[in-house]
């Protein structure tokens, strides 16, 4: 668990240091850059990687509006997957420390068994709701922080377990 938590964190602050470079530290351009970078590991040889961009507008200082993707792959001794999400979002900052957001997100889902050979293609709609707070990085960039709801979740037929989602990422221009 110490290494799992010591390599995301490693993770965190290389990312949050690249975005942080990035930034123009110009207040009149009003696109946003940013996202989010995932590593599991687990039992049965489990491994995931999970790279989650996005880009955004700002509408107004507090509206931000934009287009979110995001892949992962999956794999452990028994099979491998690779799940492909984009969709629109939109976020309000208040109090220059907190967000409320609204993504929807459309899913495709190749997944394959290695014994078998079975092969599994779905995909799946998620209206994601929730907010959280940010963390000041400077140079107009932040870490934020998060929790969302699938309101479209479903328990017995969704390919995700559950309906909520943590959120982290980094974003450049706000």
């Amino acid at each position: 668990m110490k290494k799992i938590f010591t390599l995301n964190l490693i993770l965190i602050s290389i990312l949050g240091f690249s975005q942080v470079a990035i930034s123009s530290g110009s207040q009149t351009n009003r696109w946003t850059f940013g996202g989010g970078l995932g590593v599991g590991f687990g039992s049965n040889s489990y491994f995931n990687l999970q790279v989650s961009p996005r880009v955004g507008y700002k509408i107004t200082d507090q509206l931000e509006g934009g287009i979110i993707g995001n892949v992962s792959w999956q794999k452990d001794d028994y099979y491998t997957s690779t799940m492909f999400g984009v969709g629109p979002f939109a976020n309000y900052y208040f109090a220059r420390s907190f967000f409320i957001g609204a993504n929807l997100q459309q899913y495709f889902i190749n997944s394959k068994e290695k014994y078998t050979g079975y092969k599994f293609n779905t995909d799946e709609t998620a209206l994601y709701l929730g907010g959280g707070y940010m963390q000041s990085l400077g140079n107009n960039a932040f870490a934020q922080f998060g929790l969302m709801y699938n309101v479209l979740w479903k328990e017995r037929s969704s390919i995700f377990s559950t309906g909520f989602i943590p959120s982290v990422g980094f974003v450049v221009g706000l």
